[in-house]
């Protein structure tokens, strides 16, 4: 028979090992020495498409390594094994520490999260602090199961919140493929307007393999930093298609403030670009890594060319539905010694 303290261990044992099996479902990477200690970002991937359980820790990594900030990734994970499994749109486990967050990162596509979940993303929408969206952000919401959601306004195709989350935050829900997907990529060109803001500082030779989005809604309120020139390969040296498609060339960065229901204003920077084979661009991680500095009110820390070398190998996985990498968990993407 145990005795009390006997008991008393056994349960602060099993109490640990719950924390810590829920812990191992992210990943943090502290900051060291920089401007950003201090500050949490926090960084949600969920996609079947492109990668952004490899993209993301990869610029979480650089921020927290190379800049300080703290940095935690969530992903979306299968309950059954504990693996990261993109193709799961109704488990993100984590999004209480938004809470604690300065500002999030997300690359989300389709999701369609409990409301316990879902909750604390849109406390954090509510709350006024930065928000950047990568690529399917602009439709990073689904609901297709759970139509009486307190949330379904979310939904990319939401006629009561005309485009949902996307539209209304982001500045743009789903239109279409400008670019032929897969056959044509993306040059990056900066706007001469805008040559001179805090994000570009530093930024050159933007390119991605992915293909420019068509834009149909954005919001006349937008700064747009960067435009997308469509190519006619999926190679860098690759020559502009003619035609329409480059006249005008669509937005493929831009800035935006959206007012929650707490009339408080938030800071919204959006790219159409951000898969991880994108983020191989060294010109594209220091637009983003900027524009953290920039969101969070450190823009005159930028700077004049900000460090976004890698921390580690990073080979990421081409984009395409089911390619994930399988078996993959989050303790994988914690940083060794």
């Amino acid at each position: 028979m145990k005795t009390p303290i006997g008991f008393l261990l056994s349960f602060l044992a099993g109490s640990l090992s719950v924390l810590t099996a829920y812990a191992k479902d992210w990943v943090v990477y502290e900051g060291q020495q920089g401007p950003g200690r201090g500050k949490h970002i926090v960084f949600l991937s969920g996609d079947e498409e492109y990668r952004s359980e490899e993209g993301l820790p990869m610029l979480a990594k650089i921020l927290a390594i190379r800049h300080g900030f703290k940095c935690t990734v969530l992903f979306s994970i299968n309950p059954a094994d504990g693996t990261i499994d993109p193709n799961n749109t109704a488990n993100i486990p984590g999004l209480d520490q938004l809470a604690r967050a300065d500002m999030v990162v997300m690359l989300w596509r389709f999701r369609e999260l409990p409301d316990d979940q879902m909750k604390h993303f849109v406390e954090y929408l509510n709350s006024g602090k930065p928000i950047m969206g990568l690529r399917t952000a602009t439709h990073a919401f689904a609901y297709q199961k759970n139509r009486n959601s307190a949330y379904v306004r979310f939904d990319w195709q939401s006629k009561e919140w005309p485009g949902g989350f996307g539209q209304q935050v982001l500045g743009e829900t789903w239109v279409n493929h400008h670019g032929d997907h897969g056959k044509e990529s993306t040059r990056g060109v900066i706007n001469d307007a805008m040559k001179s803001h805090p994000i570009l500082r530093g930024v050159e030779d933007i390119w991605g393999p992915t293909d420019v989005y068509g834009l149909a809604h954005l919001p006349k309120d937008v700064e747009v930093l960067v435009h997308g020139q469509v190519l006619a390969g999926m190679k860098p040296s690759d020559p502009p298609v003619g035609g329409t498609k480059n006249d005008p060339m669509m937005p493929v960065v831009w800035l935006r403030k959206y007012t929650g229901e707490s009339g408080k204003t938030t800071q919204v920077v959006t790219t159409t670009m951000g898969a991880s084979v994108d983020l191989e661009s060294e010109g594209l991680r220091r637009l983003l890594v900027n524009a953290c500095y920039w969101a969070l009110g450190l823009a005159d820390q930028i700077p004049g060319k900000s460090n976004v070398d890698y921390v580690g190998e990073y080979r990421p996985t081409y984009f395409g539905f089911g390619k994930f990498q399988r078996g993959v968990k989050p303790a994988d993407h914690e940083l060794r010694p």
